[in-house]
């Protein structure tokens, strides 16, 4: 059985640690713990050479995801952010396959067709992730974004933050029911709340797993995965082994799949 790609988000190394260190310091220590995919964090660059970046990537045997901020749709207008194009851009010149965004302001009135021209001019997928925000944070605007994306047939998927959907009080496991056939990517995060009443992001204890493992189930067998949780200590190449490893098992045990 193939393992499944797994992926390392580098803001789980900490904000503070990854703008002092340079993303690109990370490649090493992702080639060395197992990991197949590193993301890149927009958010996070700071003097970071792309094309630099997408050959040590590759020479390490790592491809590569873009992570921006954006959302694909502002409050307003029909056609989808222009910031869009120098994200694609962006991605490409990090030797990245996908893009991940987030989904925005969706509505009926969103210009698919225009967002198909735009995309028929990129090699890179675009992901559009669930937010913790009211208008991108839900069940239902998903529902009715990939309804229209099928309609158009346009090559986009979901990344599927399990984590977020707290944020807006919402069903992971439904959301998994009704979004998981659309789903090209799946942030892991466990989530807990603070004496100040603040939610965070947490690493995720058996539990978790356990729950990662039911929502896996109604995605494709062998979906990409990513740790976006905090990932810190003083040995990182032995943590992030550890996690990669407990990512990787994730879904691999379904009985219609087994060998006997």
């Amino acid at each position: 059985m193939n393992t499944p790609a797994v992926s390392i988000s580098l803001s789980s190394y900490g904000a503070d640690l990854v703008r002092q260190r340079g993303q690109g310091s990370f490649i090493a220590v992702l080639a060395a713990a197992g990991a197949t995919r590193i993301e890149w964090r927009e958010e996070l660059l700071t003097v970071e050479d792309p094309a630099r970046l997408a050959d040590t990537t590759q020479a390490n045997g790592l491809q590569s995801v873009y992570s921006s901020p954006m959302e694909l749709w502002l409050a307003g207008q029909s056609h989808a952010n222009p910031e869009l194009i120098t994200a694609l851009q962006r991605a490409h010149a990090f030797g990245a396959k996908w893009l991940k965004v987030s989904l925005g302001y969706f509505t009926d009135n969103s210009d698919l067709q225009a967002l198909a021209r735009v995309l028929a001019q990129s090699p890179v997928q675009l992901l559009v992730e669930n937010d913790q925000t009211l208008h991108g944070g839900r069940i239902e605007p998903f529902q009715r974004f990939f309804t229209a994306v099928e309609q158009h047939n346009l090559p986009i998927k979901m990344t599927f933050d399990i984590g977020n959907w707290h944020w807006q009080d919402q069903c992971a496991t439904q959301a998994a029911r009704l979004l998981g056939r659309h789903v090209g990517y799946v942030h892991c995060k466990a989530v807990s709340r603070r004496d100040d009443g603040k939610l965070v992001a947490m690493p995720p204890a058996a539990s978790d797993l356990q729950l990662w493992e039911q929502l896996l189930r109604h995605m494709a067998q062998g979906v990409m995965r990513a740790v976006e949780y905090p990932l810190q200590g003083g040995d990182l190449v032995k943590l992030t082994t550890e996690h990669v490893a407990a990512l990787a098992s994730l879904g691999q045990t379904r009985p219609e799949h087994a060998h006997v």
